[in-house]
């Protein structure tokens, strides 16, 4: 890798106003690291990224709007950068590509302060120094409406993993717990306050970033895709992409704790597979070839894989429930112009 501008560069001067001193405090609070490949960082036109020539560029955004994809008078400004960063590097994470560094554009309304920016900026940096990514530039914009997040994320990756190549015969396996995020959203909306570990899987997700990158280094992962918009929507976009069918056995989709001892179990099924927000990763691997990585992955960083069904071939999604019997699909999954939303 070159090194024409001496290694990664400081952020460029700007000039003294209003808006510029809130983007320096913001690069400020921000704090996050200066990986190798960045060479030249915030502060002017566009950053400089060096990249070795064995592997891909993988590019990716994410908007994240109040109102749609978050409420102020649910979460804390920390945990809304937080996830809004957190978001957009698990696309990242789905193409099994190393982060490399992110871009923040942010539009608020004039009520906002200085110290809400430092929060959102605090949150923003925990997420990225968590993951290893560098802030490499942005923008900062008024809005007259709902506080807005444009973040796209950079990574590089030698053999990017894509939804379109899951094979009749693959297993299907999906990564953590399902659900937690939405029954937080589900709890919220009805005026109660969620379980812990629910609120944290909706204001803390974690992209499987290191997780995709070990998997697709020992087993024969032929497609990937991450679950933002739930299992039943998510599956259903891999395997039109992939042009064969999914089968999805609903006794094994692994629930998130908060769900497990519900009194309606349809219902618990349903927000766990349809409610979204889960950031987790569904994997079509070649049969026979996750079994050992999948154990190492449980024992060394607790995150555990599941056996969720199979890809044949056809097209769609279909649900079997006990002893293989075909069900109705328990939820459609999220889509932001369905009548339903």
């Amino acid at each position: 890798m070159s090194s024409r501008s001496g290694g990664p560069s400081r952020p460029g001067e700007m000039r003294d106003s209003p808006e510029f001193d809130r983007i320096r405090s913001l690069i400020q609070a921000v704090a996050a690291p200066a990986t190798p490949e960045v060479e030249l960082g915030p502060g002017d036109d566009a950053a400089i990224l060096d990249v070795a020539d064995s592997e891909l560029v993988v590019v990716s955004t994410d908007l994240s709007v109040e109102d749609v994809h978050f409420r102020r008078e649910w979460l804390t400004w920390d945990s809304i950068g937080f996830r809004a960063v957190a978001a957009a590097l698990s696309d990242l994470a789905a193409m099994a590509a190393r982060p490399i560094g992110v871009l923040v554009s942010l539009a608020i309304p004039p009520e906002l302060d200085d110290r809400t920016l430092a929060e959102i900026a605090g949150g923003v940096g925990e997420c990225l120094r968590q993951h290893g990514a560098s802030l490499v530039g942005g923008d900062l914009s008024r809005s007259s409406g709902p506080v807005v997040f444009d973040v796209t994320v950079i990574g590089a990756a030698v053999d990017p993993v894509r939804r379109s190549g899951a094979l009749p015969g693959d297993e299907l396996w999906v990564s953590g717990r399902l659900g937690g995020a939405a029954a937080a959203a589900a709890a919220w909306s009805g005026g109660l306050e969620p379980h812990p570990s629910a609120r944290r899987a909706f204001e803390r997700p974690t992209p499987r970033l290191l997780e995709a990158r070990l998997l697709t280094e020992s087993a024969e992962v032929h497609a990937m895709i991450d679950l933002s918009d739930g299992l039943a929507s998510d599956a259903a976009q891999m395997a039109a992409a992939s042009g064969v069918a999914l089968i999805l056995d609903s006794e094994r989709v692994p629930l998130h704790e908060v769900l497990e001892d519900w009194a309606r179990p349809e219902a618990a099924l349903a927000l766990a597979v349809g409610g979204g927000e889960d950031y987790e990763l569904l994997a079509a691997i070649a049969p026979g070839t996750a079994g050992s990585v999948v154990r190492k992955l449980a024992r060394e960083s607790g995150i555990g894989f599941t056996f969720v069904g199979s890809v044949t071939e056809g097209s769609g999604v279909a649900w079997v429930g006990a002893e293989g019997k075909g069900i109705e699909p328990p939820a459609a999954g999220f889509d932001h112009f369905s009548a339903e939303v």
